[in-house]
C-alpha cells in the first residue's frame, strides 16, 4: 500500500467524516439547542439527513426554507405623459416630467414606495419622489420637478421604482426614460 496514490470522491470523504465523528443524537441535540428550541427532535433529524448531517449545512437549510417568500413588486411603464423621448426643452427651464406607469402584478404595491433617481444626468435638486400604493393592474401619473440643463446637448437621466426597503423593481433593470434634447430642435418620434 506504500506510494500508492488514490484519488477519493470528496462527497464520500464528507460523508464519511460527517457520520464518523459525531454521534447523530448528539448533533439533533446541538440542532435543537442552537435553534432554541423550536423544532422538535423528528425536524432536527430531517434537516440533518437531508445536509448528510452537516450541523451547519443543516442549520442554514432550515433558515432558508423558513425564511419568507419576498414578494417583489411588478412595474410597467406605459408612456411618457410630459416631455417625450427626445422632445426639446429650452436650456434653463423648469418643467414638469411625468410619466404613466402601471402595477403590473398580481399584488398592491406595499406601502412606501418612492420612484428614485438612480443614474445619468440629474435634473434639478429632487432624487426621490413618493409614489401612493398601487393596487393591481392600477394605473397612475408619477410627476417629478426638474430643471433643464444650462448647456445645449443630449441629457439622459435614469428613475426605478424603489420599496421602502431599497428593493428595485420594474424590470432588470427597469429605467424610467428621460432623454430631453437641449438645443431648441424637436426630435420627437411619431
Amino acid at each position: 500500500m506504500e506510494g500508492m496514490d488514490v484519488d477519493l470522491d470528496p462527497e464520500l470523504m464528507q460523508k464519511f467524516s460527517c457520520l464518523g465523528t459525531t454521534d447523530k443524537d448528539v448533533l439533533i441535540s446541538e440542532f435543537q439547542r442552537l435553534l432554541g428550541f423550536q423544532l422538535n427532535p423528528a425536524g432536527c433529524a430531517f434537516f440533518l439527513d437531508m445536509t448528510n448531517w452537516n450541523l451547519q449545512a443543516a442549520i442554514g437549510a432550515y433558515y432558508d426554507f423558513e425564511s419568507p417568500n419576498i414578494s417583489v413588486p411588478s412595474m410597467s411603464f406605459v408612456e411618457d405623459v410630459t416631455i417625450g423621448e427626445g422632445e426639446s426643452i429650452p436650456p434653463d427651464t423648469q418643467f414638469i416630467k411625468t410619466w404613466r406607469i402601471q402595477n403590473s402584478g398580481a399584488e398592491a404595491w406595499p406601502p412606501g414606495v418612492c420612484l428614485k433617481y438612480v443614474g445619468g444626468d440629474q435634473f434639478g435638486h429632487v432624487n426621490m419622489v413618493m409614489v401612493r400604493s398601487l393596487e393591481p393592474q392600477e394605473i397612475a401619473d408619477v410627476s417629478v420637478q426638474m430643471c433643464s440643463p444650462s448647456r445645449a446637448g443630449m441629457y439622459q437621466g435614469q428613475w426605478r421604482m424603489c420599496t421602502a426597503t431599497g428593493l428595485y423593481y420594474g424590470g432588470a433593470p427597469r429605467a424610467l426614460p428621460l432623454r430631453p434634447v437641449l438645443n431648441g430642435v424637436s426630435k420627437k418620434k411619431n
